[in-house]
């Protein structure tokens, strides 16, 4: 009776940690890291703000957790298509157009991933996952070389490059100011545009044919 008491209690506190991260989540795709405070986040789950120090250390802690979290599902997702079907050219290209379209679908959570001035343990992730994609670049890289499709002596280099031209050409679109210019109506880059100016760069940068 003891041993059920206990896993049914275990069971409730994983389920309200569950909680707190979907609420925590839901913050950040709203309004970015900066609207993610222990308080506010406290009101939205319906527990005391004590309470949540019971399942994370701070705030840092807690944002690093729903960092990592999004991270891998755009991890996985682009992992997807660059390990497809098709030819290291098109893959690569494809990838990069649905990074940016996956982006633009969730503008704010997008910017906070990428750019947003956050805790240092959300910069420690950030740089974790900037490895992890960079990871995923040198594989298709590896494989385009062999095949002849692509002209790059240091690939390791060049994949670092990938992903910082993506952070880069992303950035300024998803940025507060643009994304308050295209809701005035104002003149602002279109995804059509940004997407298909990054993966005519990035296939250029890799000496892939861009047709």
């Amino acid at each position: 009776m003891t041993y059920r008491t206990t896993a049914a209690r275990l069971d409730r506190a994983q389920e309200l940690r569950e909680r707190i991260l979907q609420c925590a989540h839901a913050r950040v795709v709203e309004g970015g890291f900066a609207s993610l405070t222990m308080q506010a986040l406290a009101e939205d789950v319906g527990i005391a703000t004590g309470s949540l120090y019971r399942h994370f250390g701070g705030k840092g802690e807690l944002a690093a957790e729903v960092f990592s979290n999004a991270s891998r599902v755009e991890v996985e997702a682009l992992a997807e298509v660059l390990r497809g079907p098709g030819s290291a050219t098109r893959r690569l290209a494809a990838g990069l157009g649905q990074f940016a379209a996956r982006a633009w679908h969730s503008r704010r959570l997008a910017f906070a991933l990428i750019a947003e001035p956050v805790d240092p343990e959300v910069d420690e992730q950030r740089l974790l996952y900037r490895e992890a994609y960079a990871e995923l670049f040198v594989d298709l890289l590896d494989e385009g070389r062999r095949s002849g499709e692509f002209r790059v002596a240091q690939v390791n280099l060049v994949a670092a490059c990938l992903v910082g031209a993506i952070a880069e050409a992303l950035v300024g679109p998803l940025s507060p100011p643009a994304r308050a210019a295209r809701d005035a109506g104002l003149a602002a880059p279109e995804l059509a545009d940004v997407s298909q100016a990054l993966i005519t760069f990035c296939l250029r940068a890799v000496g892939a044919p861009e047709s």
